[in-house]
């Protein structure tokens, strides 16, 4: 990488202890305004929107590595420098902010950092650079043959295939939890990471393994009322029983003429099985589930559920890459730390729908999009391929812990250099083969807030899972109709 790594190494921990609890991956990103973006900037002055976790690792003070620095070094004119506009970690919020902006037709910013799962419906409503007609051969090559499928897929016109938008990192959900504290209580982990446990397992051994140690929580997650909800925990459960929203994953990307299925049975199994895990035998349960959850995770996002876990009070959690960086250093769990990616109810041949059934990971990310507004679209342009280099992707991974987009760079890269992620590079592959996306279409705003709203008030028991599905089966229902009335 053409720098000192040893002492590189040491300066980035430093630097990804003070910023990591700031930054959620996958859900993450009111603006608050770093560096000159008024009318006075610098013509080569380029802004982007990004979170504070983002925004810690693009600049840094003397000669500290810095993704600045690496644009630099991969080839961005030194003229070039770019600036952040910082935003909230909420995506929703995130979401509305890029939309104020771009109906108004206002830059800065000029490069919009945008969830994988609303990107599309800018992508739709022209509020995006083409980039397929603007990047060069070369770098569209490499992105289209190195970058996943499943988060490039996020970033393309539906229609035409287009890319819109470059992948800045994806981000794939595990279940991260204390082998040692596992094994202590008499079970065989070993297998786990490459073979998930079945949900009973997984609850038994999770149970068993915080009464022995007297822990206060087994199994922390994310269940409040949010996007995380909707796009990832529970679209991972549900997918596990073999269960969708709109049946196989071909109907994820197309709204208007797709069955809808999450009035049945898988889907509302998965319901029961969590609130088995929250409430324990209690009315809307399953036998053969352990109690192994702290009824708080309603209320729960990213490191709300993690705080417990890195502190040393909780047997398992699910979690973002993010999390693998913070607690599998040495100054945490170490290698007794273990990860790996769901575990599951109904295999994949068990399973009804394509893409359904056995271990699964939600695919969460963000794609970095160029708006058509700005007046510095040129510059905008090279700093997106300067992101498409190898040396950018692994800095932003080791200064981060956010995963490169293309994933084998994870299978290459030491511990030593990018922190623990790299330890589990097994675990990442195939979490990458068993992603699953959420229905990124233009409708998919105004369903995930349907969806979260219905899951969350069956999780606390305020709504039986037939009736909180069967009510939103009805809604999709209704969200559906009015598209294809619309002839869209």
């Amino acid at each position: 990488m053409g720098r000192d790594v040893t002492g590189q190494r040491d300066r980035a921990r430093l630097r990804r202890r003070s910023f990591l609890k700031a930054a959620s991956a996958s859900t993450a990103g009111a603006v608050a305004v770093t560096g000159c973006l008024g009318r006075g900037r610098s013509p080569d002055t380029v802004v982007m929107t990004a979170d504070s976790g983002v925004a810690g690792i693009i600049h840094s003070d003397g000669d500290e590595p810095s993704v600045q620095q690496a644009l630099w070094d991969a080839g961005l004119d030194e003229d070039i420098r770019l600036e952040i506009q910082t935003v909230v970690s909420d995506s929703a919020s995130r979401m509305q902010t890029a939309q104020s902006a771009l109906e108004a037709g206002r830059a800065p910013p000029d490069i919009h950092m945008m969830d994988s799962g609303w990107t599309v419906p800018f992508v739709l409503r022209n509020q995006t650079v083409n980039l397929t007609e603007e990047l060069s051969d070369d770098v569209l090559e490499r992105v289209n043959s190195n970058y996943l499928d499943a988060i490039l897929e996020t970033a393309r016109h539906p229609q035409t295939g287009d890319l819109h938008a470059l992948p800045f990192f994806p981000d794939l959900g595990f279940t991260l939890y204390r082998e040692d504290l596992i094994e202590d209580a008499g079970y065989d982990t070993g297998n786990w990471p490459s073979e998930p446990p079945s949900w009973e397992e997984f609850s038994a051994a999770v149970r068993d393994a915080r009464d022995q140690a007297g822990l206060d929580y087994g199994f922390t997650t994310q269940a409040a009322a949010y996007e995380g909800l909707s796009c990832c925990t529970f679209n991972e459960v549900m997918t596990s029983w073999g269960g969708a929203y709109f049946g196989g994953v071909d109907n994820l990307f197309t709204a208007g003429d797709r069955p809808i299925t999450v009035d049945e049975e898988r889907c509302i199994d998965a319901i029961r099985m969590m609130r088995s895990f929250i409430a324990g035998e209690e009315e809307n349960t399953m036998d053969g589930y352990a109690q192994i959850c702290p009824s708080a995770i309603v209320q729960w996002t990213e490191q709300q559920s993690l705080n417990p876990f890195a502190a040393g009070n909780a047997v398992s959690n699910r979690n973002w890459s993010y999390a693998i960086a913070e607690t599998g250093g040495e100054d945490a769990f170490g290698e007794n730390l273990g990860v790996t990616t769901r575990p599951y109810a109904v295999s994949q041949q068990e399973a009804e729908y394509d893409g359904t059934g056995g271990t699964v990971a939600a695919l969460g990310g963000w794609n970095l999009a160029v708006s058509p507004f700005s007046e510095r679209q040129e510059q905008a342009l090279q700093v997106l391929e300067a992101f498409a280099t190898e040396e950018v992707m692994l800095t932003v991974f080791e200064l981060g812990g956010y995963l490169p987009p293309n994933l084998d760079l994870v299978a290459e890269a030491s511990p030593d250099e990018v922190g623990p992620v790299a330890r589990y590079g097994d675990v990442v592959q195939q979490a990458s083969e068993n992603a699953i996306p959420r229905p990124a279409t233009d409708l998919w705003p105004e369903q995930s807030a349907l969806i979260y709203q219905s899951v969350n008030a069956a999780y606390r028991g305020e709504q039986s899972p037939e009736v909180a599905m069967n009510d939103l089966a009805q809604e999709l229902e209704q969200s559906e109709a009015e598209v294809e009335t619309n002839g869209n």
